[in-house]
């Protein structure tokens, strides 16, 4: 299956937009519809419009989800490596705090972008919001 689908038109039936697709072209921050062009303008600001297939984008209500995604994500993956490295070395208290706060700090920016494509990428594929058909 090839992730380079081509362009869905706007009122097609919700059945023609594949929900997987759309969230794998989100992480990798491009548009869910065409897979070219950039969703976001910087780091998190979303484009009004596509810049290759012009879908709008200016729908979506990400909001406080992709913060609480990259939150739930970080703390989950970043809690064991704790565990392990406390209970293994037993490192000096600010060793360890250094260690785990670049780790943290890295892990968040590299996801928060990321995660905010797939929430959009969500969004577009299920017509949340004013993704949806008119009316």
């Amino acid at each position: 299956m090839t992730d380079t689908a081509e362009h869905i038109h706007p009122d097609a039936p919700s059945s023609d937009r594949p929900i997987w697709p759309a969230i794998r072209r989100g992480f990798r921050r491009k548009c869910p519809n065409c897979g070219s062009g950039p969703l976001l303008r910087g780091y998190l600001k979303v484009q009004d419009t596509c810049t290759v297939c012009r879908q709008e984008l200016h729908h979506h209500r990400a909001d406080d989800g992709p913060a609480y995604l990259t939150m739930l994500i970080v703390g989950h993956l970043m809690a064991p490596v704790l565990h392990v490295m406390f209970v293994t070395w037993r490192p000096d208290p600010l060793t360890l705090f250094t260690i785990l706060a670049v780790g943290c700090v890295g892990l968040s920016l590299y996801l928060l972008p990321r995660l905010k494509g797939v929430v959009v990428g969500f969004q577009w594929a299920r017509r949340m919001g004013g993704f949806g058909d008119p009316g």
